[in-house]
């Protein structure tokens, strides 16, 4: 299986709409590639708080439909990244302002088959913790190869969430960033943590540029399931390319079988 993971730069010269142009462009030449992956609020920059409320979208508004098109004219799985969704009536009642992170998964024919509202908010009192609500269901994603599981940026600090994905039967985890360099050693230590521990590979795509004044680390990568780094991007604007074998999740799981050895917080069998 091939995945491409789109490092995009966020330009604070380029509008929006010229970047939702760019980046289909980009994501229409990654024709041989299975899966195709775009970094966190790639649209307004993880960090331009002042841009979530003027550029919120509805979940089928503009980037939904260059989107699903540039998946359907490449023929590829796109995880488009996340966007500043606004949600009007009584589904915004948990939102703040109505406004959520929420990423979209469309199909190589175009069609959204989920989304995913960013459950951990990074900014404690301040940000996006307090801008945005939270969404509240782990989602998974059934590709041919794979089950991909979801979660966005600030989520990879908290493994509680992995798990309740490798619960939900993922394979690969999918982890769509906007995180910032000061931070970066961070980010390929998480990384490998979340691999090792759930055995399974992480892709984790990330931006470069710099958000509101804050320089993002960039350095995407993509971890199997002993932990061993298959790739990994620079600092800038970058397409990361490789191939990976699902069929060694299970080969993993079943000559180091220690997820079978947790006591605590098991999910009940699935039935």
């Amino acid at each position: 299986m091939r995945a491409s993971l789109l490092q995009i730069a966020v330009d604070e010269t380029e509008s929006v709409d010229a970047r939702r142009q760019r980046v289909a462009s980009l994501v229409r030449q990654q024709t041989a590639s299975d899966l195709v992956i775009l970094p966190e609020l790639w649209t307004t920059g993880a960090f331009a708080y002042e841009s979530f409320d003027t550029e919120a979208e509805p979940l089928e508004g503009p980037t939904y439909e260059v989107m699903a098109k540039a998946a359907s004219d490449a023929g590829v799985w796109l995880h488009a990244g996340s966007i500043p969704e606004r949600v009007t009536g009584g589904a915004a009642a948990d939102g703040a302002g109505g406004l959520y992170n929420t990423s979209l998964v469309f199909s190589p024919s175009g069609d959204l088959v989920a989304t995913y509202r960013k459950i951990h908010r990074f900014g404690f009192d301040k940000g996006e913790a307090v801008l945005m609500g939270a969404g509240s269901e782990l989602v998974t994603v059934r590709l041919p190869d794979t089950t991909v599981g979801l979660a966005t940026c600030y989520d990879l600090r908290f493994p509680e969430l992995f798990r309740g994905l490798v619960d939900a039967g993922a394979e690969t985890l999918v982890v769509s960033a906007g995180w910032p360099e000061r931070r970066r050693s961070h980010w390929t230590l998480l990384a490998q943590a979340r691999a090792v521990e759930d055995q399974a590979y992480v892709l984790a795509c990330g931006t470069a540029g710099v958000h509101a004044g804050v320089p993002q680390a960039g350095y995407s990568i993509v971890v199997d399931p002993w932990g061993e780094v298959l790739a990994e991007a620079g600092a800038g604007e970058e397409v990361l390319v490789v191939d990976f074998d699902p069929a060694r999740v299970g080969v993993t799981r079943e000559q180091f079988p220690a997820l079978k050895d947790r006591l605590l917080g098991v999910a009940a069998p699935r039935r």
